[in-house]
């Protein structure tokens, strides 16, 4: 009997320690699958505005156009315009060239940046926001 009363407090101190682990492996694991996403349809609007860029036709203006018009598709905001560098005639070889499209976008941890902002709260680059980049290259017609 004397054994089981010392032992009364121990599950409770055991889950205040292992509650937040497992609370902040699932947050990461929620908020590192959205960075993913947001990462693929950043990919997938370089190529929308890549695959315009290739026709002589087209203006800048109509690739960015495309461009945000996917990024708000895909459930992100639009980017400013100096957050697209668009090249064109990039010489692949003698007889080809080719268009690129990039796009610069923050990204922004909803719950992690917060966190982090908590343990280290005087340094100003922890939980800022990060640069995530994409960029496409496709031969002119």
């Amino acid at each position: 009997m004397k054994r089981y009363r010392n032992q009364k407090g121990a599950a409770l101190l055991e889950a205040a320690i292992t509650v937040p682990i497992i609370l902040l492996i699932s947050v990461g694991i929620f908020e590192f699958g959205r960075a993913y996403q947001t990462w693929q349809v950043l990919t997938n609007a370089a190529r929308e505005g890549a695959r315009i860029a290739v026709l002589e036709t087209t203006t800048d203006a109509e690739i960015r156009t495309r461009v945000n018009n996917y990024l708000k598709g895909g459930g992100l905001k639009a980017v400013s315009d100096g957050n697209i560098p668009i090249s064109r005639n990039v010489t692949l070889t003698a007889s080809s060239t080719a268009s690129t499209v990039e796009i610069d976008y923050p990204f922004e941890f909803m719950v992690l940046n917060p966190v982090v902002r908590l343990i280290a709260p005087t340094d100003k680059k922890t939980g800022a926001p990060i640069t995530m980049k994409a960029a496409t290259l496709m031969r002119n017609e």
